[in-house]
């Protein structure tokens, strides 16, 4: 089911993105996704990881080999006829090109230069390799993902590479741009992965900050140990998910699952979760993933069956937003978010 064409609240601006991979791209799709005029620069050669085209919608592509003049004076030409610049380099590769915040000081004042990294522009990191485990992990946050007796596990690349990044990059471009618009001058934008991670957390460390936070699983509810807000497993091996934190819901998941002799009241009395999760979670193996999800969809228990990518776009919720579109070649890809209708 195509999605409804969105308003393009960016239409007009244009924007050059330098090719790459993971977050500057996805920041790049958000804009091209709301109007804005992307155009990517490729240079020669295959890249250094392929992620495919999933990237790409809505955008233009040029390549140029930036070790030609004459490719390079068209970057730059590019660039200085744009509203705004993203890259997703190592700190000095674009200044190391000819084409660093520097070169357009003097030529395109009004310039916004988004820059996406995982470390940042400064800092004894900055030129260090990481990737988006990494960055998650400096934060604290990657120790929240725990189980007791577990590793950390968190899900590829959506916390710090898109989460931390390319949300923080592309929100940030915004804020320069309505700035730019204001005064004449543009700015740099460091978006550092670590960073957005750390903003990001910011309710867990109010929570810990008030002491409703305790960094030992069997303590802490968000960390797969109480029997009202976890992941369990059904009589087909596949998962559903439940998250009744507020009383009135904790109250119907319990009568839902026919534990009505368990009190309610006593929700967090922790001394009482591991034989209350053992009993929750050898209900939910009676019946399969579709079962629970015919039973309790839609329900104030707040559920919902754990679907893999391919069911995700076949989901009815997502079919009646419109959630996904497909490509040209037939596959399944996000709409564009968030949504935009007139006053």
């Amino acid at each position: 089911m195509q999605a409804p064409s969105p308003a393009r609240p960016l239409e007009g601006l244009r924007v050059v993105e330098m090719a790459g991979i993971g977050p500057c791209p996805l920041a790049g799709m958000l804009l091209a996704d709301h109007g804005a005029d992307v155009v990517v620069i490729e240079r020669p050669g295959p890249p250094a990881l392929d992620t495919g085209t999933g990237l790409a919608r809505g955008k233009r592509r040029i390549g140029l080999d930036l070790k030609s003049p004459a490719d390079l004076a068209e970057a730059r030409r590019l660039i200085e006829g744009a509203d705004a610049v993203i890259e997703g380099f190592r700190p000095g590769v674009m200044e190391r090109l000819g084409l660093g915040p520097a070169t357009f000081a003097e030529p395109h004042p009004r310039l916004v230069y988004g820059r996406v990294t995982g470390w940042g522009q400064t800092g004894p990191l900055a030129q260090a390799a990481g990737h988006d485990i990494n960055y998650v992990a400096l934060t604290g946050v990657l120790s929240v993902a725990s189980r007791e007796g577990a590793a950390p596990s968190i899900p590829a690349t959506l916390i710090g590479d898109m989460g931390g990044g390319a949300m923080f990059l592309a929100f940030g471009v915004i804020a320069a741009l309505w700035d730019a618009q204001r005064t004449g001058r543009g700015r740099v934008v460091d978006a550092a992965m670590v960073d957005g991670v750390g903003l990001l957390s910011s309710l867990l460390h109010s929570l810990r900050a008030a002491g409703r936070w305790s960094d030992a699983p069997a303590d802490n509810f968000f960390l797969h140990s109480s029997p009202f807000y976890d992941c369990f497993e059904c009589a087909d091996g596949r998962f559903v998910s439940l998250g009744a934190l507020e009383p009135a819901f904790y109250a119907e998941l319990l009568r839902r699952l026919d534990l009505t002799d368990v009190p309610a009241a006593a929700q967090h009395d922790r001394r009482q979760w591991p034989a209350l999760r053992a009993r929750v979670a050898a209900r939910i193996r009676e019946k399969t993933r579709d079962e629970w999800a015919a039973l309790l969809a839609g329900t104030d228990v707040c559920f919902a069956p754990v679907l893999t990518l391919a069911e995700a776009p076949l989901h009815p919720h997502a079919q009646a937003r419109g959630a996904y579109v497909t490509t040209a070649e037939g596959h399944w890809q996000p709409a564009a978010a968030p949504r935009f209708t007139p006053l």
